[in-house]
């Protein structure tokens, strides 16, 4: 009965209360659907919803964003950061347009088989492209669920995984998956907040245990805690009178893909005395002068479990410099088509550069 509960109830707070208003939301074609997951993943809803725009703008369709240059790609992800999705988005397009012709595969393995796309939006995808009966499992459904139930196994161990999951398959509305999977995800969203939850409006309270036990802040739980890691990077930034050199990532670690200036990682900020004393400069420079211009105020940007602390070194170089650390002689016009990582791109915007 509570389980039957759960899902009447649901459906009709959905249907009668349900204002959450989303450009994807009732969305039928899979390439809007799985592009709208992709740049949700470690985004808010209201940063991506102008990203979602802008690339259906520029990529209609899978043909379109396969076919794609992956600078302009990469240039139009600007600024939301994991750009490892949108290295998965292009190969997951491509893979499309030459394995299916250009028609996403509706198949639930198949889709999840698909670069960057795990279980959630494979179900994402399957119930609200081809109304398969698969539930989406997301912070909000797990936090739902936990409440409601009140399940106080860690959600994210292996034996809360397993009951959340358990439960959300028993739940979901095997005639109208894409209507519940809709409804659960906006009632966590709006209703079932992970701060401030309108517990005293919610038309469930009357049998969530979590209410009812005075369990609401202390679920769900979770048994890991990642700690933070700080890191130093001192950009260089080495130009002559008309350009800039600049490298692109090519490591497995963040901004893969991306452009920066030449950068040393230290555990610290360098100070003039220790940039002018940097052996690779010193190298660099043995038959040319320079002329150290600037040391940059600190810039910042937080990461999911990092937290990048730069400065950006202007070295004024006599004369065309050459190839350092990997880089190349750009202009302003160059770098405008370019992706940088958002402390790099601020920094652009700051000094008028690109």
């Amino acid at each position: 009965m509570t389980k039957s509960f759960f899902v009447k109830t649901l459906l009709k707070w959905d249907e009668t209360q349900n204002n959450r208003l989303l450009p994807w939301k009732n969305e039928k074609d899979p390439y809007k659907i799985w592009l709208s997951e992709m740049i949700l993943q470690q985004t808010r809803v209201e940063q991506g919803i102008s990203y979602y725009h802008k690339f259906l703008e520029n990529f209609p369709d899978i043909t379109a964003l396969a076919d794609a240059d992956d600078k302009k790609v990469f240039k139009l992800w600007e600024g939301l950061g994991y750009y490892s999705r949108c290295q998965n988005m292009l190969e997951t397009a491509r893979r499309i347009q030459k394995e299916f012709d250009g028609v996403f595969p509706s198949n639930i393995e198949t889709i999840r088989s698909l670069k960057g796309i795990g279980s959630y939006t494979a179900a994402a995808i399957a119930s609200f492209a081809f109304h398969l009966p698969y539930p989406v499992i997301d912070g909000n459904v797990k936090r739902v669920l936990s409440r409601f139930f009140g399940i106080e196994l860690p959600v994210d161990s292996k034996e809360g995984k397993k009951i959340i999951e358990t439960l959300a398959i028993q739940l979901i509305d095997r005639k109208h998956p894409a209507k519940y999977n809709q409804a659960i995800m906006d009632f966590g969203a709006t209703i079932c907040k992970p701060k401030n939850p309108e517990c005293i409006y919610c038309p469930l309270n009357s049998r969530c245990k979590a209410f009812k036990e005075g369990m609401v802040k202390i679920l769900p739980k979770k048994e890991r805690s990642v700690k933070e890691r700080t890191r130093f990077f001192n950009f260089l930034v080495i130009s002559d009178e008309n350009a800039y050199l600049i490298r692109q990532r090519h490591t497995k670690d963040i901004w893969r893909n991306l452009y920066e200036f030449p950068q040393i990682e230290s555990d610290h900020l360098f100070d003039e005395k220790e940039v002018l004393n940097l052996s690779t400069l010193k190298e660099y420079f043995r038959n040319k002068s320079f002329e150290l211009r600037e040391i940059s105020d600190s810039f910042s940007q937080k990461l999911t479990h990092q937290k990048i602390i730069g400065q950006f070194i202007h070295i004024k170089c006599s004369g065309k410099p050459l190839s350092f650390m990997d880089s190349k002689l750009l202009t302003n016009k160059e770098i405008r088509q370019l992706a940088f990582p958002k402390i790099i791109a601020t920094y652009l915007q700051k000094k008028s550069i690109g």
